[in-house]
């Protein structure tokens, strides 16, 4: 048995238990003669401790059993289940906790049991407070106060003593019982993993554009429940009605009948003509008296005979308010009775009426009474009041209206509460879910795959079905995100490859060994976490530029390719001319990546890669090519890679100087910091000087130097490095 299942038990089991104790006590407290019911004890406990629908039907069943014994009970359920709402609203919003707000909830539900109470008791009974303190509504109306609101107040003041000493009792229990108790007594429907508090606090309270999937099911449901029971109200008002009127009706004609049978047809004319003096007249006026009292619903009862002039009275009994026609009066004719005229004049028969005249509101049946050759020859006319109609139709649609709305929001509570657990809840956390998901790499796509697998949606329905396809969709989103990122991987390591192909097809081109390009990468990737670590450039310095820089690093010399060899490979010293060319390669390098930036846009390392080859000859003092920048005008990368140049050369051998010492190169890269190099860049570089000498230890081990292979070029001169002097001079 599922947690769910048992937690759903435990609430039944709570409910019975409440139902018990709105019964017991009020049984109990009814043998006390108290103006008190306590019949809301167990309801107030709990809606605190469940939801809506426990609560409510909590209610419902409270009144419906002791209508058993007292009927009108019954109607008073509303009150009950508004009690059960006003509860859950408070506990849910934590209410219950503030002494001012209990205050606030007595008074609420003092006035739901008081002051409507009172009025349902008002139009049911003709009085407010029935069996309430007789003598608090007296003094009221002694003060000039009138009845029906003096006994409205009565029943409330009383009302809010019954309701303080419930609410005390119940809110004794609920708040000393553990959190931990309460939890176990929740009424769920849970068709996923159950969810947080939290998580259905951040739910319940996500913003949209237009009003929420939830409050727009509350507002169909509403409108649905609203409309069957406007519907419902008004076909049971329509049948009340109908069968109220059949039933007088059907009283009517048989009075009418026996009146009918008791009449000798034969002997009418006599009656008219004579009166009381004609034989058996009295005997059977007195028959059609004793037949009307004992029939409380007729109010009159006579005996017409219809001409063209009028109405001859036969028999008209008299009334305590109006006294009967004579035997031969003519009783002209009521005007509703116009278009019943020529069916009357024949004799035939005619359905019952319904009038609201002279006599006031009554409902007429007329039975004609036969000879033996089966001519009319009077009316047996009975009126039956309908004053009472009114009356009784307003008890009904109260009666009706108070327990229908009790059942519409227990039915409106349940279809709510369905909503939420088979809809609701599944698609908010769906979308809860999906709006934390992150896809920046595979890692991240697993994530939201598992994620969303531990929602375990099983609806079986249509929103089960969208589940399992988002859920594929997601796995499907993620192998095909893996699959492009080995694409993408393969592509960047290819490019890579050409970079590197290329960069040493151009450093051979100037006789310089092949390790230059990777070596001089390798420099600039230590130098960038070195200035990271020491809190240097760091909103620059992220790690994609960090990647970006030792990407392009190889292509420094790409415009290289562009420089004949004659001037490139030339043993000896440049002339002016051939020194000028050889600078063109900075601004060939910068013309030839653009192009490749122009074809490849979404190359972002290429920008940096443009950088380094344009402007990796500038020096820090102004004085370096092609432009002339000084200081932070020259690009952080061109900076960083003017360092990691000059120290490769200056430690690699080559046909025209020994390779420097470590030593000599970081004072040399240390001497000129400031002028030739930013001071910053080269500070950092002297504090990896020992990662510098291993990595081009380790780059020595795997090449094996080739001595016509070993010539490098700065700058377009043959740098020839005096040991003895640490400044370098071009020559």
């Amino acid at each position: 048995m599922s947690e769910q299942t048992r937690s759903n038990l435990r609430v039944f089991f709570l409910m019975l238990a409440g139902i018990a104790l709105n019964l017991g006590l009020n049984r109990l407290i009814g043998q006390t003669g108290l103006p008190f019911f306590f019949d809301t004890i167990g309801t107030i406990i709990v809606s605190a401790f469940s939801s809506y629908v426990p609560g409510i039907t909590v209610a419902i069943a409270t009144n419906l059993i002791a209508s058993i014994g007292a009927p009108t009970t019954a109607y008073y359920g509303i009150l009950n289940v508004l009690i059960a709402v006003v509860t859950v609203m408070f506990r849910k919003r934590g209410y219950f906790k503030k002494w001012t707000m209990i205050l606030l909830y007595v008074i609420i539900i003092a006035f739901i049991g008081g002051v409507l109470g009172g009025i349902i008791t008002w139009i049911a009974d003709g009085t407010a407070v029935g069996g309430f303190n007789g003598e608090m509504v007296n003094t009221l109306a002694g003060y000039g106060i009138p009845l029906f609101p003096a006994n409205l107040i009565t029943a409330f003041i009383v009302d809010l003593g019954d309701k303080a000493i419930s609410t005390a009792i119940a809110l004794l229990i609920y708040l000393n019982v553990p959190d931990s108790i309460k939890q176990k007594v929740k009424f769920r429907g849970w068709k996923q993993n159950p969810l947080y508090d939290d998580d259905l606090y951040a739910i319940n309270h996500t913003e949209c554009r237009r009003a929420s999937l939830g409050m727009r099911i509350v507002v169909v449901i509403m409108a649905a429940c609203l409309a069957i029971a406007i519907v419902i109200t008004y076909i049971s008002f329509m049948l009340f009605r109908q069968t109220t009127i059949d039933e007088h009706a059907k009283n009517a004609k048989g009075i009418t009948g026996i009146v009918s049978d008791a009449i000798d047809p034969d002997k009418i004319d006599d009656y008219i003509k004579n009166g009381e003096k004609a034989p058996g007249y009295k005997e059977t006026e007195d028959l059609l008296y004793n037949i009307r009292d004992n029939t409380p619903d007729v109010l009159y009862l006579y005996v017409y005979r219809i001409e063209n002039d009028g109405c001859h009275v036969v028999f008209d009994l008299d009334t305590k308010e109006t006294p009967g026609g004579n035997p031969g009066d003519i009783v002209p004719f009521d005007e509703s009775f116009n278009h019943l005229l020529p069916t009357l004049l024949a004799g035939d028969r005619i359905d019952p009426i319904i009038t609201n005249d002279t006599f006031g509101y009554l409902l007429t049946v007329y039975e004609p009474i036969y000879d033996k050759k089966g001519n009319c020859k009077a009316y047996a006319c009975a009126d039956i009041s309908m004053e009472d109609l009114n009356v009784y139709q307003t008890d009904f649609i109260m009666k009706l209206l108070s327990l229908g709305f009790s059942f519409l929001i227990l039915i409106l509570s349940f279809a709510l509460w369905l909503a939420r657990y088979n809809i609701i809840y599944p698609v908010n956390s769906m979308a809860f879910i999906t709006g934390k998901f992150k896809y920046h790499d595979k890692d991240a796509l697993e994530k939201n795959e598992h994620t969303l697998n531990t929602l375990q949606i099983e609806t079986g329905d249509e929103l089960e079905n969208l589940y399992h396809a988002f859920s594929e969709a997601i796995q499907n989103s993620a192998k095909f995100y893996n699959d492009m990122q080995a694409q993408a991987d393969a592509f960047a390591e290819l490019q890579n490859g050409l970079i590197m192909v290329l960069a040493d097809m151009v450093e051979n081109r100037d006789s310089s060994t092949g390790e230059h390009v990777r070596k001089t990468a390798a420099y600039t990737g230590i130098i960038m976490e070195e200035l990271r670590r020491t809190g240097h450039f760091t909103d620059v310095l992220t790690d994609e530029y960090i990647s970006n820089v030792i990407k392009s690093a190889p292509l420094h010399d790409i415009g290289k390719i562009s420089v004949s060899d004659n001037i490139l490979n030339k043993p000896g010293k440049l002339t002016d001319e051939e020194f000028d060319i050889m600078k063109t390669h900075t601004t060939a390098g910068a013309e030839i990546i653009e192009k490749v930036i122009s074809k490849l846009p979404d190359s972002d390392y290429l920008e940096e890669a443009e950088n380094i080859a344009h402007y990796h000859h500038e020096k820090w003092n102004g004085r370096g090519y092609p432009e002339g920048l000084a200081g932070e005008d020259i690009p952080l990368s061109a900076r960083i890679m003017a360092v990691a140049d000059v120290f490769d050369a200056l430690v690699s051998p080559r046909v025209y100087k020994k390779a420097f010492t470590y030593e000599k190169a970081f004072a040399i890269i240390q001497e000129d910091a400031g002028s030739h190099f930013d001071p910053v860049v080269a500070e950092a570089f002297i504090n990896v000087k020992e990662e510098a000498e291993a990595i081009a230890n380790d780059f020595a081990k795997q090449y094996t130097a080739d001595p016509s292979a070993a010539a490098v070029k700065i700058d377009g001169k043959v740098e020839m490095v005096d040991e003895n002097n640490d400044s370098k001079r071009s020559k």
